[in-house]
């Protein structure tokens, strides 16, 4: 009769600690080293697991020279190369977004799963009795299949439908198996919420690998097309040691860089032949009242445009976050360091795609100062956008970039200086806006749900 008992008491209240912390490692326990002569089973093994690892690699190279023959069929088609690399882009942020909301419940999972335990555990006086009773009152003994939650639950149900639990202690044996009933789904949730989280793991890394081959592609073509490219990066990054703000770096490159200027050129260009456009169309509006309606997303779908789909003054609530994550400063607020917020700072997970919020033009992409790896676009009309703290930017000086294109991935930790004052571990992206030269907050240009997404 203790057999059992014990059994109960060993799983109700320490309830597989061993089994919660392989789970909570996604790992499982291996045993000691065998010092004596491997056997042949072993050696069976061994050579399955050889195999194994070697028709995935096999695996992996035929995906690899199908991506590459995919790549090579888009050819210089730039509006296919556009579509693939933004729709993979968006992709990979997708999944990174359920990964972090499946660990979220994960987490939460797990605490509730501790607090089971933890009840179930200051039971043990109602489990020993209650399996006591089961054991005199029933006409055969419990078989010893209390070694886990849920046997403990099915020997409990049993016994309350069969009426085999004195009356005065069925409501306390209806309380545990209710709890062991809790216990038991919630560690099925957590398996499910585990499996869920490897698949998407294993999505992001095929993603990112697409992703790298593309980005890779569209940057072969860019070079080719800029002959003298790596010369006037290596002169942007030296000019950029030669100006102390941010201001000055932007006035620097459009007038001394090529590239840059001509970035520049074709930016107010654009500007110019939007506001054409924009001034037509408002005349048009008075005859047409379906002309006055607020331009959409869909207004960024054309994966060929060369120019901005939108003036970015009329872009406002259209704008998405270039990266995933979590607000931790405001435009307005304090730096860290005693200064004003000129931007709005986002905390993310290392290895973020970072993405471009808007159309325009590379005008800087290198280090800068304290900013770390700096991003600048030229928007048109005077706009400016400015995104630092990635680790590796994937665009170059004179680029047109549109709206959701992959152009830098984040780090490990922050790159940007006045958030290293703050021992801030995380990756964080710091991202400003600029009209004519001067700092302006960008809240009022993220389109609805980014605004939701970034509340501090």
């Amino acid at each position: 009769m203790r057999a059992p008992i014990l059994n109960l008491l060993l799983i109700a209240s320490c309830a597989g600690t061993s089994l919660a912390q392989a789970q909570t490692q996604g790992q499982t326990i291996a045993p000691a080293p065998q010092t004596a002569a491997i056997s042949p089973d072993a050696i069976k093994q061994r050579e399955q697991e050889l195999e194994a690892a070697r028709a995935r690699q096999k695996s992996a190279e035929e995906a690899q020279a199908k991506l590459k023959a995919e790549i090579a069929s888009l050819g210089q088609d730039r509006t296919q190369l556009n579509q693939q690399l933004i729709d993979t882009a968006a992709n990979v942020r997708t999944v990174e977004t359920k990964i972090d909301e499946a660990e979220a419940r994960l987490k939460t999972l797990n605490g509730r799963e501790q607090q089971a335990r933890a009840s179930l555990d200051s039971r043990r006086a109602d489990i020993v009795e209650v399996l006591a009773a089961l054991q005199r009152a029933g006409r055969r003994t419990p078989p010893a299949l209390l070694v886990r939650p849920e046997d403990a639950l099915q020997s409990l149900r049993t016994a309350i439908l069969l009426g085999a639990v004195v009356p005065e202690l069925r409501g306390r044996a209806e309380k545990i198996a209710s709890e062991l009933g809790e216990l038991v789904a919630l560690r099925k949730n957590i398996a499910a919420e585990r499996d869920q989280l490897a698949s998407d793991r294993d999505n992001i890394r095929s993603d990112q690998t697409r992703l790298a081959a593309l980005v890779d592609e569209r940057q072969r073509q860019q070079a080719s097309r800029e002959k003298d490219l790596d010369a006037e990066n290596s002169r942007a990054i030296t000019l950029s040691k030669q100006v102390g703000d941010l201001q000055g770096l932007i006035a620097k490159m459009e007038q001394d860089l090529q590239s840059a200027a001509k970035a520049a050129e074709k930016a107010a260009e654009a500007a110019k032949q939007a506001e054409a456009k924009e001034a037509k169309e408002a005349k048009a509006a008075a005859a047409n009242a379906a002309a006055n309606a607020k331009p959409g997303p869909a207004i960024f779908k054309d994966r060929s445009r060369t120019s901005p789909a939108i003036l970015f003054a009329s872009a406002k609530g259209l704008l998405p976050l270039p990266v995933n994550g979590n607000k931790i400063r405001d435009f307005g607020g304090s730096d860290g360091v005693g200064g004003v917020q000129k931007g709005i700072s986002l905390a993310t997970k290392p290895g973020s795609q970072v993405t471009t919020p808007c159309d325009g033009w590379v005008v800087y992409a290198g280090p800068f100062r304290s900013y770390g790896q700096l991003l600048i676009l030229n928007a048109g009309g005077g706009y400016h956008v400015l995104i630092a703290g990635m680790e590796r930017i994937s665009v170059n000086i004179g680029q047109f970039v549109l709206t959701g294109e992959p152009v830098a991935t984040m780090g490990s930790t922050s790159q940007v200086a006045s958030i290293l004052a703050t021992n801030a571990s995380q990756p964080v992206l710091y991202v400003e806006f600029r009209k004519d030269g001067t700092p302006i907050d960008p809240g009022p240009w993220w389109a609805a749900n980014e605004g939701e997404k970034v509340r501090g």
